[in-house]
């Protein structure tokens, strides 16, 4: 593969307004996903439960939340392909504003998991649609910078929902990323439609697009889409489970402090948003999305291992290593980018907003999981043969992918 010299090009096109909004609304969107995750615990204490009823209760929300984000991700997906990136991008960000907003009122278990799912579906399509119009507006030499640009600020999102609860209610922070989502809307309608697409749409009449079924259509294709998803897991490893139950790890490890997963959440988003803004120059540094991706999951994996068997024994150094496995596992610019790259035109929003809304949906059996294995094994030592699991799949799978840096991105999928 002949290197590619990003020095040569521009980098202008980075400041450009889809790749401005992109960033803005991925980090939106993540203030929105990750708000439920930070005020789990006050908020459903102030609907009256107990802490045995809140860990139950707070699981179900969350999966429903994440069933959502699997449902909308096929919806937006196909979408995207079959419409046009822009029509995922008003669509999705208009259905979880308003959600988020509703989401304020809620007073009891029943509606807040309604409102959550609902919530999800509209979630799922902000990051996919965002990393497509991205990477297919810039050029190939500078691609994985800007999807660096909009994951990097897009994390920030889960900072500033966590200060939003700090310093205001529960449901007040509701209603502020629901706001957040009508003003973006607002800044959507300069933005233009994906030359590549447009393209595809007037040259390729013949071709099927946003077909979800042609990933399946051979085992080949299945597995490699497959792969895909397998390689984003470990993120909702971190974040689903071992920031979000950072309270019970924090009780199994002995910890005299009380450990807010809120702050856990925050912590590791931040992490991130410093992990994808290096992934785009160690990307290009390496000349190799693969090798960015292992190097940074070999350090997520053994931040992991200190998290649960490291004798962490205060709350500080809790936040401080989710800090730490934030940041390593910072690869999802790269991932997507990734994603985008293997697949057509015609099946590209489908693949890259679908795989992310299947990772997120892994959260539903990882943590079922989790709490059937908790009273046998303990907390720490179930979470440990889930992260097991997780990265031994991951690895394995990131070792039987083609390799996409620089790849050019105007061709199609035909079955």
């Amino acid at each position: 593969m002949q290197a590619i010299s990003p020095s040569r090009v521009s980098l202008r096109p980075l400041l450009a307004l889809p790749v401005i909004v992109s960033a803005l609304g991925f980090f939106v969107d993540v203030y929105d996903m990750l708000i439920f995750s930070i005020v789990r615990v006050p908020s459903l204490q102030s609907l009256g439960l107990s802490e045995a009823e809140v860990s139950q209760a707070g699981t179900f929300i969350l999966n429903c939340q994440q069933a959502g984000l699997v449902v909308g991700g096929f919806l937006w997906g196909v979408l995207g392909d079959k419409r046009g990136r822009m029509s995922v991008l008003f669509g999705s960000i208009l259905t979880y504003s308003l959600t988020n907003i509703a989401c304020g009122f809620v007073q009891d278990v029943n509606t807040y998991a309604l409102l959550r799912f609902i919530a999800g579906v509209g979630l799922s399509g902000e990051i996919g649609a965002a990393i497509v119009l991205v990477s297919e507006i810039l050029p190939k030499e500078i691609r994985s910078y800007g999807s660096s640009i909009v994951a990097g600020i897009g994390y920030l999102g889960a900072g500033v929902a966590y200060l939003t609860v700090e310093y205001f209610n529960w449901r007040t922070a509701f209603w502020v990323g629901g706001g957040m989502g009508l003003v973006l809307l607002l800044l959507r309608v300069s933005v233009f439609e994906s030359g590549v697409f447009n393209r595809m749409k007037n040259e390729h009449e013949e071709v099927s697009r946003g077909n979800f079924l042609q990933f399946f259509s051979s085992w080949p294709q299945a597995i490699k889409y497959l792969r895909c998803v397998s390689v984003g897991i470990p993120t909702w490893f971190i974040v689903g489970i071992l920031a979000t139950f950072a309270n019970e790890f924090g009780q199994a490890l002995g910890i005299a402090e009380v450990v807010k997963p809120g702050r856990c959440v925050m912590m590791v988003y931040v992490g991130l948003a410093g992990g994808d803004l290096l992934s785009g120059p160690l990307s290009h540094w390496l000349q190799s999305r693969l090798k960015a991706i292992t190097g940074l999951l070999i350090f997520s994996a053994l931040c992991s291992g200190v998290y649960l068997f490291g004798g962490i024994h205060t709350a500080g150094g809790l936040y401080t290593i989710c800090l730490l496995a934030g940041f390593c596992t910072g690869y999802i610019a790269m991932y997507l980018t990734m994603v985008a790259e293997l697949y057509g035109t015609n099946l590209r929003n489908t693949a890259t907003t679908s795989v992310p809304s299947v990772v997120r949906g892994a959260l539903i059996p990882m943590t079922l999981l989790f709490q059937a294995l908790k009273p046998s094994m303990g907390t720490l030592l179930a979470a440990g043969l889930l992260g097991l699991i997780v990265y031994g799949v991951t690895f394995w799978s990131l070792s039987r992918m083609d390799e996409t840096f620089g790849k050019d991105l105007d061709f199609v999928e035909k079955p």
